[in-house]
């Protein structure tokens, strides 16, 4: 097949080589011609150090280029930013999309399967949803690693199972799209507060209490707006939550760790040359609860460190301190 992916990240470059090394023509798109000059020249990616990337794989800079490409897009953007890339696309698009992006959109509180879907006109059994614990830099790397295609046509969440499975990457089937989205995406948050503990020097005790508490929010979440219990037990529930609140590959956690260590929000991410989606994500979270009455302590207060101000440390005892209620509802 031929396959275009937009957004020439760390993590659109890693599944470009696994697709390319099952058989797929792959062409990428990254918004910088510069960068997409050198790495046409070196076959050598700036966020994954030391990988060779198949002298197969093409990138353009060209957005009309992507658009005519092939049998199906990837969409690698960070979540941010896929509606005013996709927006920028001609009228009657019809190939599937597969998303890899984990993210609420801000202001709509849209999942990226339903911003795809509102933008190009598509349907949502045309999106796939990709996600899992799967850093870029260990796929790069082939290490063994297991996700989840999820799409509301399970025939063609096979479909996608099938392209992209290799000897060191596994991929699982799910029509829980909600699920596997929200899990993808609120993860991100719970990192940012595992970084945090971690910054502020708490131990084991703490972060494991707060990642576990931190999971019954996600599901609290998901189950209210439709999603699968089940789903959250699995590799993009509990796995993706894991990975990316122990992982030092994990943005998300290193962000929370330099907040835990007091520095500024601002700073922190003007330093960063990559995005640590939870950041945003927490601000849409902040108006998704909110609108849907659902209690996400630990989300809430990420959300007062993150953009009102609230020290991290008094964060972490203001959630020690609450009422205190079974574990389960009995």
């Amino acid at each position: 097949m031929k396959i275009a992916v937009l957004g020439a990240g760390s993590w659109g470059s890693a599944l470009g080589q696994v697709l390319n090394e099952n058989g797929s023509e792959v062409l990428l798109w990254h918004l910088e011609s510069d960068f997409v000059d050198e790495i046409n020249c070196t076959h050598e990616h700036p966020f994954l150090p030391g990988i060779n990337l198949s002298p197969e794989l093409s990138f353009t800079d060209s957005l009309e280029e992507i658009e005519k490409y092939g049998d199906m897009m990837v969409s690698a953007l960070p979540s941010q930013v896929v509606r005013n890339v996709l927006n920028k696309f001609s009228s009657g698009w019809a190939k599937p999309v597969i998303s890899v992006s984990k993210g609420i959109e801000n202001k709509t509180g849209m999942r990226m399967s339903e911003v795809i879907s509102s933008t190009l006109d598509l349907s949502l059994d045309n999106i796939i949803i990709l996600s899992g614990p799967s850093h870029a830099e260990e796929v790069a790397r082939k290490y063994p690693t297991a996700i989840v295609a999820a799409c509301t046509d399970v025939i063609r969440a096979r479909n996608i199972q099938k392209l992209f499975s290799t000897e060191y990457f596994r991929v699982y089937s799910s029509i829980d799209v909600i699920g596997v989205e929200f899990g993808g995406a609120v993860k991100n948050i719970i990192a940012l507060a595992a970084g945090i503990c971690h910054g502020l020097n708490f131990g084991d005790n703490t972060t494991a209490a707060l990642v576990t508490r931190g999971l019954e929010e996600i599901t609290r979440l998901g189950t209210a707006l439709g999603a699968k219990r089940s789903t959250f037990s699995g590799l993009s529930g509990i796995g993706d939550l894991v990975v990316t609140a122990f992982s030092p590959h994990s943005r998300n956690r290193q962000v929370g760790i330099r907040i835990g260590k007091d520095e500024q929000l601002n700073d922190i991410l003007s330093s960063m040359e990559m995005v640590a989606e939870g950041v945003e994500t927490t601000r849409s979270l902040h108006i998704l609860s909110q609108k849907h009455n659902i209690e996400m302590p630990i989300c809430e207060q990420i959300y007062k460190v993150l953009f009102q101000g609230i020290p991290p440390r008094q964060a972490i005892l203001d959630l020690m301190g609450r009422e205190l209620v079974d574990e389960h509802p009995i």
